[in-house]
């Protein structure tokens, strides 16, 4: 299994807000008495009139590091501060010259203008550095996705990505739950958990048949207190955890609704730990219409919208993957029907003709004649057994219930009794054997090699004219032993070389040349299927000189097992 990447996640402020509000009141207040500080020690005012524009780096800085508040709040101050300590008559508000009125409150307006200023591009800047961040994220979420092929594991790619972006939320574990084949809601993937562990409680599965059925968001809190009185809440008291420093660490479910347009696909489930301390409380992982929309609700959602559009789009993929497996099982079964009903019929027919024959007693058949109709009823009997010895080992590979029982065998008696025992169908044939001195003993499964060599050696004769040479070859490569069947039939095109061995796959008769059989496309199928069952290979090949030769390879096995 590959490992997921983990998504950065989204950045929020670790001070609250009363603490952001007193360190700006503290920097605010410092940095302006400390520059009117500056200015009574060394006796500026009155020597430099325009003295009071220092204030204004106050203001700047404040501004662009803290905030509005910090640089109003500094601007107000640097105002009374410069009239209560440097203009004269000192240690009081009172001023004399009207002049000295205008100038301080031109100040004080400049000061409060230069921070908008100020406040108002760190605003833009950061929402351009948040959005350029919000971006990646999506970007992200879209590309670890895109690379699982499969549709569970790119639910499971979302779960944790929802996990990671927003565990500086107080996420801790993400589920997503769609419903089954008989409509139940079901764990479908789980940010840090197996599947199969997660147990939903009664009321849980109550609460997300509801929230898929009405589209709306739904919680489950510790705390009675938490939870509204509106439809879109529901209160149950589950477990609180502790921190190290013994304060409570608050756990809630949050089952919120994944919709595609006005249908919901599924359920999120989120679990999260409100840490009082650490993670202020948000109300972005509410319903999306019970509160006004800030940045961060809109980039939840947001985020929420494409993990939804990626959860559909796993669907889809797993219906399509369901729907293509049933058209190949429509297609195999219809070609299963053509290729048995006629290889079936045709045996059946002739084994029906003779046996009908020997029956009639107003006929009176000779001896030859008796034994020609009980030849074509034995021929026709195995070629029948041959065809559902095919169906069932097809049937066995597929569902991986065919297993090599390996023994050590002479491959050279091996081919002399497969050969024995197709003598009459090799009648009138030549066959050459090519054999090295050094082919001793293999490891292998004696029935299913028998098999794979009748399969090849028969395919051979059938496709093949009458009194053409075959030619059977065995020898040894390394820690490999190739055995190859070649004759000096017509061949097949190029194209089909490797689909030959698929199942019920047959070489088109205009492709082919005309006057041979129509198989039923398994032979060479269950060969393949035995072959690699040995952990070896097989292919074809198109002859030198024409006709097709069909090359095995299988490991010769560890030597040593051998018991003398």
């Amino acid at each position: 299994m590959s490992t997921v990447e983990h998504l950065s996640p989204i950045e929020v402020s670790k001070e609250l807000p009363w603490q952001q509000y007193l360190l700006d009141s503290v920097l605010a207040i410092m940095g302006s008495l400390l520059v009117t500080g500056i200015i009574f020690m060394f006796h500026l005012y009155p020597r430099i009139p325009n003295i009071s524009i220092v204030y204004l780096l106050v203001v700047l800085a404040l501004a662009t590091v803290r905030g509005r508040y910090a640089a109003i709040l500094a601007a107000v101050v640097a105002f009374l501060s410069f009239d209560f300590f440097i203009v004269p008559p000192l240690y009081t508000f009172v001023i004399y010259h009207v002049e000295e009125w205008i100038a301080l409150f031109v100040f004080l307006i400049d000061a409060i203008l230069t921070g908008q200023l100020a406040v108002a591009l760190r605003e833009r800047a950061e929402q351009a550095s948040r959005r350029e961040r919000e971006t990646r994220i999506l970007y992200d979420l879209v590309r670890v996705t895109n690379r699982e092929a499969e549709p569970e594991r790119q639910l499971h790619t979302i779960a944790q990505a929802i996990a990671d972006v927003f565990s500086s939320w107080g996420v801790r574990d993400c589920a997503i739950l769609q419903p089954d084949a008989t409509g139940n809601l079901q764990v479908q993937a789980s940010a840090y958990q197996p599947v199969e562990q997660i147990t939903l409680s009664s009321d849980e599965k109550s609460i997300a048949s509801m929230v898929m059925a009405h589209g709306r968001s739904m919680g489950l809190y510790e705390d009675d207190s938490r939870a509204s009185s509106t439809f879109a809440r529901v209160a149950q008291r589950i477990i609180v955890h502790s921190t190290a420093a013994g304060r409570a660490v608050h756990g809630s479910l949050r089952l919120i609704p994944l919709k595609v347009g006005q249908q919901a696909v599924g359920v999120l489930r989120l679990r999260i730990w409100d840490d009082e301390r650490r993670v202020p409380r948000d109300e972005g992982l509410e319903d999306e219409y019970d509160h006004a929309p800030n940045a961060r609700t809109t980039f939840f959602w947001t985020f929420l919208d494409q993990a939804t559009s990626l959860v559909e789009r796993a669907r889809l993929q797993r219906e399509n993957l369901r729907i293509e497996v049933l058209q190949r099982t429509d297609v195999l079964r219809a070609a299963l029907l053509s290729s048995v009903s006629h290889d079936l019929r045709t045996p059946l027919t002739t084994i029906k003709a003779a046996a009908s024959s020997l029956l009639q007693e107003d006929v009176r058949w000779d001896n030859e004649a008796r034994r020609g109709f009980a030849q074509s009823i034995e021929h026709e009997a195995d070629r029948l057994n041959r065809l559902v010895g095919n169906l069932l080992d097809m049937s066995r590979i597929e569902e991986g219930a065919l297993k090599p029982e390996k023994e050590w065998y002479s491959l050279k008696a091996l081919i002399h009794d497969v050969l024995g025992r197709l003598r009459p169908l090799l009648e009138g044939r030549t066959v050459h054997t090519h054999l090295t001195d050094d082919l001793l003993l293999v490891e292998l499964d004696y029935m299913q090699i028998d098999q794979v060599l009748t399969n090849l050696i028969e395919n051979a004769v059938r496709y093949t004219p009458a009194g053409s040479l075959i030619d059977v070859s065995a020898h040894i490569e390394g820690e490999q032993v190739m055995l190859s069947v070649a004759d000096r039939g017509p061949g097949i095109p190029p194209a089909d070389l490797e689909r030959v061995f698929d199942k019920f796959y047959r070489v088109l008769q205009n492709q082919h040349s005309a006057g041979y059989p129509s198989g039923s496309g398994l032979g060479l199928a269950v060969c393949k299927g035995l072959v690699e069952a040995h952990g070896g290979r097989i292919w074809a090949e198109l002859r030198e000189g024409g006709g097709l030769v069909v090359c095995i390879e299988l490991p010769v096995g560890k030597r040593e097992e051998i018991v003398l």
